[in-house]
Formats: C-alpha cells, sequence, structure tokens
C-alpha cells in the first residue's frame, strides 16, 4: 500500500530515507535551505552518497521537496524528524529546538504517526508526548555510516521502533518492505529505550576507536609495531576487528556529540567508562598533536579534512582538532581538501593545487592514507594502518 510521507531535514538521514521510501511511496521533503530544496526537484542529491545519486539518476522516484509546511503537511500518513541536534556544550545536552519545533507543527496540522529520527536524549520522546497530550509522537533510530545512508537503508543491521501501537507497526513494516534484505530483525520498544539503544551503540564505537587509538598511542611510544598487535588482539573472534584501524580519534556527525550525551544522561547514575570513553578522545589528540610537534616543522599540510573516503563532511573531524593543537604552538598550517570551496580555512591557507601542497609542506598529516600521497610518504604522518575508514 503507497504511504504519504513527509520527511523534516535533507541531511544524511533525511535525504537517505526520502529516496529509499520514495522508491514505493510518495514522498515530500520539506527543508529551510532554498538550494538543497532545488537540488532535490531537479533530481540531485544535497549528501555525497554514490549510492543515493545512483537511484536518483536511473530510478523514477515519487520525490518532491518544497519550505511551504502547510504543503508538507498535507495529509500525510507518517513524519519523519530528521533535523540536525548538535550538542550544546552549555546546557549539556543535545539542542532539541528544531525537533521540538517541528514536532509541534505535526502534531498541530496533522493526524499522522510522527516518527523522530534525529538523535535526541533518553527521555525526550515522553516529554515531548506530555507536552502535546498526545501518543502519536515516537522515536525510532538510525544507524548509518557517512557516504553509505542510502546503502546502511536498504541493508539495515536492525530496525528499532519505540513504540508497539498499531500505526508504530505498520511504520516499522515500511521501513522493513523498503530493505532489500529479508531477515531483518524488527525491535518494538519503549521510546525511552529506543533513544537508549542509539546513544549506547555509539557509544561502544566509540569505545572500540578509543580502545585501538590508545593501543597504537602505546606501541608508537615503545618503539613497537602497532599492526602486528592488532592483529594478534583481533584474531580472538570474541574481539573481531570492527574499529580497528588507529586514527587521530573518532569524529562526525554522530559520535563525539552522542557520547557527551550518554555522558550527561547519567548525572545521577555511577559511572567511569562513559567519561573515559569522553577523554580519551582529547588524551588522543594530544598526542597525536604532540608527536607531530617534536618533527619541529615549519609548515605542516594537512591532506583532507573529511572523515572518510567518499564522505563531503568534515564537521567535527579529528584531524581539526590536530589542527588546532599545531596552530596554537605557532607552526604555520596549510590545507588540501577539494571539497572546501575557499582560500582559507580558520586562518589557514587552502590550496588548491595538489603538488604546490606537496611542495610546501615539511610534515603532510593525513588521517586516512591515499593514493595521491605515495609520492611523498616520506612527508606524511598518519596512524592508518589497514587503509580503510
Amino acid at each position: 500500500m503507497t504511504q504519504k510521507v513527509t520527511v523534516v531535514g535533507s541531511g544524511y538521514v533525511g535525504m537517505s530515507l526520502a529516496v529509499l521510501l520514495s522508491r514505493d511511496h510518495q514522498v515530500t521533503v520539506l527543508d529551510i535551505d532554498q538550494s538543497r530544496i532545488d537540488s532535490i526537484n531537479q533530481g540531485v542529491s544535497t549528501i555525497q552518497d554514490d549510492a543515493i545519486e545512483t537511484v536518483m539518476a536511473t530510478e523514477k522516484l515519487s520525490l518532491v521537496a518544497t519550505s511551504v509546511p502547510s504543503v508538507a503537511f498535507n495529509e500525510p500518513d507518517f513524519v519523519i524528524v530528521a533535523t540536525p541536534t548538535n550538542y550544546d556544550a552549555t546546557t549539556n545536552q543535545f539542542d532539541t529546538s528544531s525537533v521540538d519545533l517541528v514536532v509541534a507543527q505535526a502534531v498541530e496540522f496533522t493526524q499522522s504517526l510522527v516518527v523522530i529520527k534525529s538523535t535526541i536524549p533518553v527521555g525526550h520522546t515522553d516529554y515531548l508526548q506530555a507536552l502535546h497530550h498526545s501518543d502519536r509522537i515516537v522515536f525510532s533510530p538510525e544507524f548509518l555510516r557517512e557516504g553509505r545512508a542510502l546503502e546502511d537503508n536498504l541493508h539495515p543491521s536492525r530496525i528499532v521502533v519505540g513504540a508497539n501501537c498499531p500505526r508504530a507497526v505498520q511504520f516499522g513494516e515500511m521501513m522493513n518492505a523498503a530493505a532489500e534484505d529479508d531477515d531483518v530483525p524488527v525491535i518494538y520498544m519503549a521510546s525511552r529505550e529506543a533513544e537508549a539503544v542509539k546513544l549506547f551503540a555509539n557509544t561502544y564505537l566509540a569505545m572500540r576507536v578509543s580502545f585501538f587509538n590508545e593501543l597504537d598511542s602505546y606501541a608508537l611510544s615503545q618503539d613497537m609495531e602497532s599492526r602486528n598487535i592488532i592483529e594478534g588482539v583481533c584474531l580472538d573472534q570474541r574481539i573481531g576487528s570492527g574499529y580497528n584501524n588507529p586514527s587521530f580519534g573518532y569524529g562526525g556527525y554522530c559520535l563525539p556529540k552522542d557520547t557527551k550525551q550518554l555522558l550527561a544522561n547519567y548525572q545521577s547514575v555511577p559511572q567511569n567508562l562513559i567519561a573515559a570513553i569522553v577523554a580519551s578522545n582529547t588524551t588522543r589528540k594530544d598526542f597525536v598533536a604532540d608527536n607531530i610537534i617534536h618533527k619541529a616543522p615549519k609548515v605542516v599540510g594537512f591532506f583532507r579534512l573529511v572523515m572518510k573516503m567518499g564522505s563531503d563532511n568534515f564537521r567535527e573531524s579529528a584531524v581539526q582538532g590536530i589542527m588546532k593543537r599545531i596552530k596554537a604552538k605557532g607552526i604555520e598550517v596549510v590545507v588540501y581538501e577539494p571539497s572546501l570551496q575557499q582560500s582559507e580555512f580558520f586562518g589557514s591557507q587552502v590550496l588548491a593545487d595538489l603538488d604546490e601542497f606537496k611542495q610546501v609542506s615539511d610534515v603532510i598529516v593525513a588521517n586516512r592514507n591515499a593514493v595521491e600521497l605515495q609520492n611523498v610518504m616520506d612527508k606524511v604522518f598518519t596512524r592508518d594502518i589497514f587503509n580503510t575508514d
């Protein structure tokens, strides 16, 4: 049965869900950014994601975008909220203002099930239900990788829905039907539990990253080969090889803010591990920066700011943390980032010519190796051992 779905927000979560569901359903995207609206209506993705770009170019989708709420909220069966919730250090929690505004509009102007996909604090859905005297507000977490958002929606590890009412079950069934796998676990639970699933899942991934980064820090300090130790550890099937490639720290859209939010949710609960995961990321950046500074370079070049290959996102990238520490020591910094269309980045020169970048840099800092750097590997500082994200 074809459903009418309104997706609010066209970032990684919203864009991937809009494309996924518009293959079989009527989808309207609501956004405040006119350039994004124009892109969608012209059949162009708002994010860098190969699968999304391919589907939009080759398949007939029932997908339109608008900035007009009355158009977007014209009797949809489901409203999916996918607006950003950045972590606010002053309040020590997510800024949910955009989510709260959309939920208020959706409850007022529609009779649909309102499904929050944005990451929110544990208990926030219950708060919104009480505020609006409505049980039509539910939470359903997403588990997407940058650059592979549609792929992860087509082949989800699980579908979690924070309610068990008939319409919530219908939403879970719609998401399951949109997937290309036949055996996807679909789990229904309380919204508070679904909110916790999201935060704990990302914090566990951050813990994995932190563990292998600290292993790498130890090996580097003791003149040992990190690769040998990691392979010896990870061949234990109980440990496995996921998220074991050292980096400059965890970053991106989710892990930094989700770990901090989970820590804030522990305000009245005893804990040690969650705080250590948050602190470990700062310690790792300090360690990496100190190693670069010890080389006494005059000019440090930063090769790419993006978090992952195949992504255009460098918000909260760990590389930026290293850059700030280097610049604080008075060392000149230059940047090579093809996705950055400007001549400066936080006061540092952005070089568009890769050869010039290589020539002027005494040390080239690369969170991830790249074939473009093979002829200057003697200059490259990276902790990328396995050439994976």
